[in-house]
Parts: structure tokens; C-alpha cells; sequence
């Protein structure tokens, strides 16, 4: 058995540090002792942005938002959905997750992030949800372990009512906010409805047809 390596590690705002591990071509991000993404499970997060960048992709001038950068899966999928003149606002909080982006994990990313669309801010997704007034088509939230924040207590900001209020004032028309879960939440749908939103709730497979159940929430601006 191939052993982990300790590649990099960096304190997570507010608390916490984040580390990126090596096991031969497989790499981990952990949270203290909290795995929050590998490579070989990339199923969900690419559903993410698949779900969402379907139901707005026809849009004229479409701009969305990814809160969480991660490994670049959720990223790598809305390229792939969107056309050639949208525009990807990439909000990361931690700026050692762009450098291994750019350094130890370059090869999973490829040139994702030299795409023209993409435009990457070292920034609380938080702060642009903010002063952003329907401004984007698409929110797509990966931020934590979903609505039951773990890495980091600020983030149930993003998902109280005021913070999903919030959301619903920066998206279009018709736009949705998909957020990514590791569980189901009842308790969030609802807070989702009360912010305004429609909400359709779906069950995505961690890797293609095989392991855990994640959960994506499609919630939509009338």
C-alpha cells in the first residue's frame, strides 16, 4: 500500500487547518482529521454543475458563480456546459487552494484556470453574493460539507435565511442557486422556500453509478 504524503498544509479563516495529502496519483483535502474532497470521487460536484448550467445554459450573457474552488471539479463541469462568451466568477476563501491548484495539483486541472471565462477572486463567495444584485444566472455553492457547516462556522451564513435571501437577490430572474450536500437537510429546504425559492431537491451518486449519496438542491428565482 502506497502511503499518504503530507503535500502542503495552510490555517483555514477562523479555524482550522487545511491539508493536502498524496497517495500517488490520488489526492485528499482534509480538514483536521475530515476528508472534504478526493480525486477519485468527482461525481457529485460535476452533477452540481451540470444540474444548474442545464437550466440557464441558452441564456444570453450568462454569468455564474462558484463558491469553492476545490478541486476544480464543479469548475472543469461548467466549462464543459457553458458556452464560449459566459462568464465564471470563482470565489476561493483560501489561497493556498489556488496554488495547489496551479502547483501540485496542476495536472487534475489542466488549463481550466487559463480559460478566458474564468475569473478566480481570493475572496468570502459571501462578499460577492453581497454586492452582486441580480447579477448572476447560476450561484453554485461547495463551500463546505453542505448547510450543517464543518470547516468553517462562518459559512452558515451562507445558509441561514438572510444569507439565502441574499442569494435570491443576486440572481436573475429565473436563476438557480445549487448547493451541494453531503447529507439531506429538511431544515434547509425549508429555510430554502422561505428566502423565495422553488426548490427541487436531487440525490447524486459520489462516483458515476457507485458510492455514497450525495445531495444537490436546485433552488429557483421566480
Amino acid at each position: 500500500m502506497i502511503p499518504w504524503i503530507l503535500v502542503d498544509s495552510t490555517q483555514v479563516p477562523g479555524g482550522g487547518e487545511l491539508r493536502l495529502m498524496r497517495r500517488g496519483a490520488e489526492f485528499s483535502i482534509k480538514l483536521d482529521g475530515n476528508e472534504l474532497m478526493n480525486s477519485r470521487l468527482s461525481g457529485s460536484e460535476q452533477a452540481l454543475a451540470t444540474l444548474a448550467c442545464d437550466i440557464v445554459a441558452a441564456r444570453q450573457e450568462l454569468r455564474i458563480l462558484i463558491g469553492g474552488l476545490g478541486m476544480g471539479f464543479t469548475l472543469r463541469a461548467a466549462l464543459h456546459a457553458l458556452p464560449q462568451d459566459a462568464r465564471i466568477d470563482i470565489a476561493e476563501l483560501v489561497p493556498a487552494v489556488v496554488a495547489w491548484a496551479r502547483g501540485p495539483m496542476a495536472e487534475i486541472y489542466g488549463d481550466s484556470l487559463d480559460d478566458r471565462r474564468v475569473h478566480i477572486h481570493e475572496t468570502d463567495v459571501g462578499a460577492l453574493i453581497g454586492k452582486g444584485a441580480t447579477t448572476y444566472d447560476a450561484i453554485l455553492l461547495d463551500v463546505d460539507n453542505g448547510p450543517d457547516g464543518l470547516s468553517r462556522p462562518a459559512n452558515d451564513a451562507l445558509y441561514d435565511v438572510a444569507g439565502l435571501s441574499a442569494a435570491h437577490r443576486a440572481l436573475r430572474a429565473g436563476g438557480v442557486l445549487a448547493v451541494w450536500s453531503s447529507a439531506p437537510d429538511q431544515a434547509f429546504t425549508r429555510r430554502l422556500r422561505q428566502a423565495g425559492f422553488s426548490v427541487d431537491e436531487q440525490r447524486v451518486r459520489a462516483h458515476g453509478n457507485s458510492g455514497a449519496r450525495h445531495v444537490i438542491w436546485l433552488a429557483r428565482r421566480g
